[in-house]
């Protein structure tokens, strides 16, 4: 079930928001017995089967995490296996569904073989999040910085709750453990988690979808060995798609945190404008947050942080952009989409430039590198990905700029401007001086009723909708 759907606006939400605050009143316990039997038929709405998987795997990583609670501290060993059972279980379960298919289809590539066992896998919906937030749990506990719960209705509803369920935040069991039992609700709370849900939902059908049909028009000019595109137009894509993933995913969680924030649930943030970052470390820091943190907390960090060795700091920065490459994605694009990155950040540490680094320099080098990598993101194959960044830089039709270009701009130049608006925190900082003036207040209501009205409407005109993080 997508969120914006008619099926989704109309009828799955109105009908859990009403049962939540008309008839459950106070009952926290009702109130979170609903949420979870909501949040199951979302996800079994488009795939029943794989509901099942989601409980097994929230049944076993509770399980694991009440085990390492019940072991004293000084049964060390027990709550080591016990961890890494955990460990090897998830990324079992994970790896079937998500790289069987690839890597058997790689080894009949190579050997000549016709090995079906995982021809006919399917990847279920979220299943790198939900997994990624059962595992998080175990490690929490096994760390000692959360207590296991007795409850495994608290687990289920932590792992499986429908606003962050298929693509994020990644939430952490410490941030929400107090929320679950003890959550302030109330009508201002409501009206900004509604509020930030329309924005999300207006980032996503009027942006990131109008981004990606010009997106798609330029990857489909991807013809034989060549792009036939104009170099200006293979930019005009690669820009496109840059920022179609950017208000997609971004639009997602913004949705995601609203949704959440309407039933008295806080979750983290999730960018924080990546594209005004000055070096590519920055942007990382802006950027999906909530992953970023998870690998560094979970990999990075047990791994020795950065207050080691120039040698080893390489190796853990390897080690982290390996797994991220891998975790987007069961292709050799997602690999070498994470090497880059590793190679770009790298340099930035052994150079010294942090996170927080202002020059005109780092800016432009930072977009650059993020554009080409959203570009061999995007593609199919790398020799896809190599034939348009070749058309890039004038190894495509071999003209310049072409008539196409100004057609595009001039269609989705509303599109544009918007995207560009979005990308600084203009609105944000107008929002917060402004706050308590009613001329704004009326203002911003109108405009963005307006542009809900728009994006309603793209809605059930069956616009472009699919997440592109449905597929991780």
């Amino acid at each position: 079930m997508l969120f914006p759907s008619e099926i989704f606006l109309f009828a799955f939400l109105p009908l859990v928001v009403a049962v939540y605050y008309a008839l459950l009143r106070k009952n926290v316990t009702l109130k979170n017995i609903w949420l979870l039997v909501a949040s199951l038929i979302f996800y079994a709405w488009g795939e029943p089967v794989y509901v099942f998987l989601m409980i097994g795997v929230i049944l076993f990583d509770y399980a694991a995490g009440y085990a390492l609670g019940y072991c004293s501290r000084g049964n060390e060993t027990i709550r080591r296996c016990i961890l890494i059972v955990t460990i090897i279980v998830n990324i079992c379960v994970l790896g079937w569904f998500k790289y069987a298919h690839f890597i058997f289809s790689e080894i009949n590539r190579a050997f000549g073989s016709s090995i079906s066992i995982a021809e006919n896998v399917v990847l279920p919906i979220g299943i790198s999040f939900f997994t990624f937030q059962a595992m998080s749990y175990v490690f929490d506990v096994y760390q000692g910085t959360v207590t296991a719960t007795r409850n495994p209705l608290k687990v289920a509803l932590y792992v499986s709750f429908f606003p962050q369920l298929i693509a994020g935040p990644i939430v952490r069991y410490n941030t929400v453990e107090e929320q679950i039992d003890h959550r302030r609700e109330s009508l201002p709370l409501f009206s900004e988690g509604l509020v930030r849900f329309l924005k999300g939902l207006v980032k996503k059908v009027i942006i990131a979808n109008n981004m990606a049909i010009v997106a798609d028009a330029v990857w489909g000019l991807v013809i034989g060995d060549r792009l036939e595109a104009s170099v200006a137009l293979a930019w005009l894509g690669a820009i496109s798609y840059s920022l179609q993933i950017y208000f997609d995913f971004s639009g997602y969680s913004d949705m995601a945190i609203g949704l959440g924030r309407m039933f008295g649930f806080e979750f983290q943030e999730n960018f924080r404008h990546p594209y005004t970052a000055g070096s590519l470390t920055g942007f990382w820091r802006r950027w999906h947050i909530s992953l970023t943190g998870w690998f560094r907390d979970y990999v990075f960090i047990p791994l020795g942080g950065s207050r080691v060795s120039q040698g080893r700091l390489i190796f853990n920065v390897f080690i982290i952009w390996l797994l991220t490459g891998i975790w987007h994605g069961a292709n050799w694009t997602f690999l070498i989409w994470g090497m880059l990155h590793f190679l770009v950040m790298v340099i930035e540490k052994l150079r010294g430039i942090g996170p927080d680094r202002k020059s005109w320099w780092g800016h432009i080098y930072t977009l650059v590198i993020v554009c080409i990598g959203w570009v061999i993101f995007r593609s199919d194959s790398l020799t896809e990905a190599v034939i348009y960044i070749k058309g890039m830089f004038g190894g495509g039709s071999g003209a310049i700029i072409d008539k196409s270009v100004f057609a595009f701009l001039q269609q989705n130049v509303v599109y544009y401007v918007l995207a560009l608006i979005g990308c600084f925190p203009t609105l944000d900082y107008l929002e917060e001086r402004y706050k308590d003036k009613l001329a704004w207040n009326v203002a911003y209501a109108v405009v963005l009723g307006i542009a809900v009205i728009v994006s309603i409407s793209f809605i059930i005109n069956n616009a472009y909708s699919p997440f592109i993080y449905f597929n991780f």
